[in-house]
């Protein structure tokens, strides 16, 4: 079964506001056992736009990722942060087919 991620885009408008999500994101992403593969490090742009920082969050599958995103923890998360940034945010489905 193929694994799920998040993939996000974001710029930071209000940090304190910001941090208090990022503390109370923890119980949803905990429970549906994310890992966190990149948050916000250094990055090329070669082609198109980016955001200011980038994340990319890897859930067991595809079904988890998306659990996690409708779940009541991370809706509380989401109250929390308000408009606090500008965000892209997209849920897909990661490939479990043959390599070149």
């Amino acid at each position: 079964m193929a694994k799920g991620y998040w993939m996000v885009g974001l710029k930071i408008n209000k940090p304190e506001q910001y941090a208090a999500y990022r503390a109370a994101n923890g119980d949803a992403f905990r429970k549906y056992g994310a890992k966190f593969l990149a948050r916000g490090g250094a990055f090329e742009n070669p082609f198109g736009e980016s955001w200011p920082v980038n994340t990319i969050i890897e859930f067991s599958t595809y079904e988890a990722a998306k659990a996690c995103f409708h779940s009541p923890e991370y809706r509380k998360a989401l109250d929390v942060r308000g408009d606090a940034i500008e965000i892209d945010l997209i849920i897909v489905e990661g490939y479990d087919g043959p390599q070149p």
